[in-house]
């Protein structure tokens, strides 16, 4: 069984209990995720099982894009709700969307950002939410990251708690954290701010729209239609340019051979070697020996 699943992942679950319910479900051990979501965030969760597992790295390497909520007038010690407060604001009155707008502008394209200390990211050996769970600080290491977009959908103002609650839009690049991003526009703002709601709603080339839920994996592996689920690797495999080989070309890839530029009708760097309508390799250019060599074997059979 091999392929990819875009698993539409619940809230109160972790994305690794969903590995190990898929496992359980389809009998096999070969399944990862491609990114992880925490607990309180659902949405789009790619999961990759048996030979697909070997293009996790690409499917992780894609955009992603999510809708969310920031909460401003207070923060937390996690930037979400499952923390404790530990600042507090009140707005007497609200921002105007423009307002909001050229703070977002800020925060888009190449960007610095600094991860939470509640994160899984390792410093010396041990995870950030490590250190924050037994009160110690440590420095962060900063991070480079991309925002293609950063959209305001609505923003409402509670005049009664004297808070604030913007939606939005967001398309960033693998290592983003949004709840970062979120508390920074706050900050920008002159305010404290907690990311109140997320939802992934696009990751490794699925939308939200393709996604199944655990229920549904169960529903077809007990009716025997679960083939139907899953997605060949090629889809993520679409930047790279198609080379359809010969049954000879095709035995000799089986074992690892290079192919001379001559024989390759291309000049990109990488390219997708397919025979029998499925992609079975990734070869790159080798510039001083004027071939290409593989790269990444996902069958050879």
């Amino acid at each position: 069984m091999n392929g990819i699943i875009p698993l539409f992942k619940e809230r109160g679950i972790t994305s690794h209990d969903c590995v190990s319910k898929i496992r359980k479900i389809l009998h096999t051990k070969k399944v990862g995720h491609s990114g992880t979501l925490d607990p309180n965030v659902d949405g789009v969760l790619p999961i990759a099982i048996g030979s697909a597992t070997k293009v996790v790295e690409l499917l992780m390497e894609s955009g992603k894009m999510y809708k969310g909520e920031l909460l401003i007038g207070y923060a937390t010690t996690t930037q979400d709700l499952d923390g404790e407060i530990i600042e507090s604001k009140p707005l007497t009155q609200p921002f105007t969307d423009q307002q909001i707008k050229e703070q977002m502008l800020k925060l888009t394209g190449d960007i610095i950002q600094i991860p939470p200390m509640y994160s899984a990211i390792k410093v010396n050996g041990r995870k950030l939410y490590e250190y924050a769970r037994a009160g110690e600080t440590v420095e962060r290491p900063k991070r480079q990251i991309h925002i293609s977009r950063f959209d305001l959908i609505s923003s409402t103002y509670d005049e009664e708690n004297q808070q604030q609650r913007v939606r939005f839009e967001a398309e960033c690049s693998k290592g983003t954290y949004i709840r970062t991003l979120a508390v920074d526009l706050a900050n920008l703002l002159g305010y404290p701010g907690v990311m109140s709601d997320l939802t992934r709603i696009k990751s490794g080339g699925f939308n939200i729209d393709q996604t199944v839920t655990l229920a549904d994996i169960q529903a077809a592996m007990d009716n025997g239609t679960i083939d139907a689920l899953l997605n060949p690797i090629d889809i993520v495999l679409t930047q790279y340019p198609k080379i359809e080989l010969t049954e000879k070309q095709w035995k000799g890839v089986q074992n690892g051979m290079w192919m001379r530029l001559s024989e390759i009708d291309s000049s990109a760097d990488t390219i997708a070697m397919r025979y029998n309508n499925e992609i079975k390799a990734l070869y790159s250019r080798h510039e001083d020996d004027n071939s290409y060599k593989p790269l990444k074997m996902f069958s050879v059979q």
